[in-house]
């Protein structure tokens, strides 16, 4: 095929996969989840990736290298879905592009252009797992990991890197203003900035740890409020969410989007993550909080909410399931967006109402194969004695 004809392959081929129908193929009572990933690496346009100036590029040939979509912040905007998706490039490098579908389940399509993020500081070496929090103070605000090269790496060592929390804030997720990086004792990594003030005070989910990788003494998912969001310092920090031994968020936990205001509580999404044979094992639990405290924890069933399945298992980063967005519509619906193995993005449905029923009706964990037995056993009487 001569040049044009490749392209014409390419095009046709590419507005088959955005405009690709989608359905829900899995459903456990809890949520549904659907047949296809709603974005991956190929939907970005092609105009990011070829030349498409035969001249400059005979052969057709990528020229900018696209290889994952994941991990997306996710907000209803209008009567748009929208999906601030970490994109990485094959250089390694993240960096946020817009994504909106008419449906929220399928069709989405990237924005022409990438995010220009501004800088603050050192020049970020990567930026990526941004949480959209739309704040009664009337900003739209992105809370992101912010990686930069560890200064104190001792030569030779290229892998150490120092992680802190970035802000930025918008009113049409094309301009962005960058505001200084959370102030914080420790790397700060997975924090989310809740949608009202708390006793007149923004506030924040924290994940306080000791290195960019290992939790180490931070015990699980901190809560701090901080009196300027322009100058934001956490002063005082108290962890919300603990991690506990041999359960599914041993290793560490860390908030996932900003939690949903319910008439019984905020409902709370999160990630877990435990070491086993094959590495670390991520998936995502649920727990909610007083609305009259949303610090206070009220509910948190025991494991996991959801796990990688099938094809989910399989990808950059193996059995790691991350979620860092979901929309609740007016009328109930729950959209939860979900990344698998540092690929792929996912949707998952749901309602308020189930979740709440979800956190509510089913039991804590009591930490011992005795406890879980007698909750399995608690059941099976039910069912069995009617």
């Amino acid at each position: 095929m001569d040049f044009n004809e490749k392209l014409k392959v390419l095009v046709k081929d590419h507005e088959a996969l955005l405009k690709r129908k989608n359905r829900a193929v899995y459903v456990n009572g809890v949520y549904e989840r659907y047949e296809f990933p709603v974005l991956t690496a190929a939907h970005a346009p092609l105009f990011w990736r070829y030349d498409m100036d035969e001249e400059a590029n005979p052969f057709l040939e990528e020229r900018f290298g696209i290889h994952a979509a994941f991990n997306s912040g996710a907000i209803k905007w209008g009567d748009r879905y929208l999906m601030c998706v970490r994109v990485e490039g094959a250089d390694r490098k993240s960096f946020f592009a817009m994504a909106e579908s008419p449906d929220g389940v399928e069709g989405f399509r990237f924005w022409d252009r990438p995010v220009t993020m501004p800088e603050w500081g050192e020049p970020a070496t990567n930026v990526y797992d941004m949480r959209l929090t739309a704040h009664e103070d009337g900003w739209v605000y992105g809370v992101f990991c912010v990686e930069r090269k560890d200064p104190a790496a001792a030569p030779g060592d290229l892998s150490s890197a120092v992680a802190a929390a970035g802000i930025a804030r918008t009113h049409d997720f094309v301009t962005w203003e960058r505001l200084p990086d959370l102030v914080s004792a420790s790397q700060q990594r997975n924090v989310v900035l809740h949608p009202e003030f708390v006793d007149g005070k923004y506030a924040f989910y924290t994940r306080p740890q000791d290195g960019f990788i290992d939790a180490g003494s931070g015990g699980g998912i901190g809560w701090a409020l901080v009196d300027d969001i322009t100058h934001a310092e956490v002063k005082e920090e108290k962890i919300i969410n603990l991690r506990h031994y041999h359960t599914i968020k041993e290793t560490k936990n860390g908030e996932g989007p900003a939690p949903i205001r319910t008439e019984k509580g905020w409902l709370h999404l999160a990630h877990g993550v435990r070491g086993c044979a094959s590495g670390l094992r991520y998936v995502l639990y649920l727990y909610m909080t007083a609305l009259d405290d949303p610090s206070r924890v009220i509910a948190e069933p025991a494991g996991f909410f959801m796990a990688p399945e099938g094809e989910e298992y399989v990808g950059d980063v193996m059995n790691v399931l991350f979620s860092n967005g979901w929309i609740a519509d007016p009328d109930g619906k729950v959209f939860i967006y979900y990344a698998s193995s540092d690929t792929r993005m996912h949707v998952a449905t749901s309602t308020v109402d189930r979740l709440v029923d979800y956190c509510l009706n089913t039991e804590p964990d009591g930490f011992t194969t005795g406890d879980t037995v007698r909750r399995l056993n608690q059941l099976i009487d039910k069912n069995l004695n009617k």
